[in-house]
């Protein structure tokens, strides 16, 4: 009996994800993109800098928008002020990360648990701090281009940026990715859409082209990282022929080239 880790939720290879930073304006247009084909995302914001009538931030989402904009999809911490938090006292990494977090859970009514890394700065001391702080997956902006899932979530590198996702399809599709759980990232600003030159049609080629595939789940950032975390902990005994699974999330794995489903707080007979 052969036994390995390589199916996503529902006995699926290969996983989809997207990630937009800052709360721009034109988070509007983007999710109403990515609903028409099915994404998901998940999108961190300044909560400083979000609009409201007294801050005249046109340039940015409105933060009485934030709950029914992103339903369905994840926010998540940027930090109040989109500050480099290698350079902060500790207090005001604290600040940052505590208050962010309290303004974005009494809005979304659920625990905010991920981040990206303002600017994509950071260093030891600050991945150390984030677990204090309630952040349990962090991502960064240092694209690897392949389709590997994150060693470290705290340090979570994505695939590519959105100007390069187009191109990537291909490799996504290649043989070499079917034996395992690949994970496609994608990370962005959806203002670069317009104000930096990259076009909307080239993001929704991208959509178009990735999305409706049945071998792929859809999955938020969040939702990623509890399952890969999931299967993970699954607990197996010495000689592998039973498995609990002590999470509250059923997972899927490999068992002589065949998917079989770990239900959520069972132990399963694999003979």
């Amino acid at each position: 009996m052969i036994i390995s880790t390589r199916y996503f939720k529902n006995g699926l290879k290969k996983a989809v994800t997207m990630s937009y930073d800052d709360g721009p304006f034109e988070d509007y247009r983007l999710v109403e993109l990515f609903n028409k084909y099915g994404l998901k995302g998940s999108f961190f914001l300044n909560t400083n800098y979000l609009d409201s009538d007294e801050a005249r931030q046109p340039e940015k989402v409105n933060i009485k928008d934030v709950a029914k904009l992103y339903k369905g999809h994840e926010i998540a911490v940027h930090t109040v002020n989109h500050c480099d938090l290698r350079s902060v006292t500790d207090n005001r990494f604290r600040e940052e990360i505590i208050e962010n977090r309290r303004v974005l859970e009494n809005i979304a009514d659920y625990p905010v648990r991920g981040m990206s890394y303002p600017y994509g700065y950071y260093n030891d001391k600050v991945v150390d701090l984030l677990g204090y702080l309630g952040i349990e997956y962090s991502r960064t902006t240092q694209s690897h281009k392949s389709f590997s899932c994150p060693d470290n979530f705290l340090t979570w590198h994505p695939t590519c940026h959105h100007s390069d996702a187009l191109e990537r399809i291909p490799a996504f599709e290649s043989p070499r990715w079917n034996s395992d759980m690949a994970l496609f990232y994608v990370w962005g600003h959806s203002y670069e859409f317009e104000r930096n030159g990259d076009k909307w049609d080239v993001i929704e080629e991208f959509a178009k082209k990735i999305s409706g595939r049945d071998d792929t789940w859809y999955a938020t950032n969040i939702e990623i990282k509890d399952y890969i975390t999931a299967v993970r902990n699954l607990k197996f005994s010495c000689d592998s022929t039973m498995v609990y699974n002590p999470s509250c999330l059923d997972v899927w794995i490999d068992v002589d080239r065949q998917p079989v489903k770990i239900k959520a707080g069972m132990q399963t007979d694999l003979k």
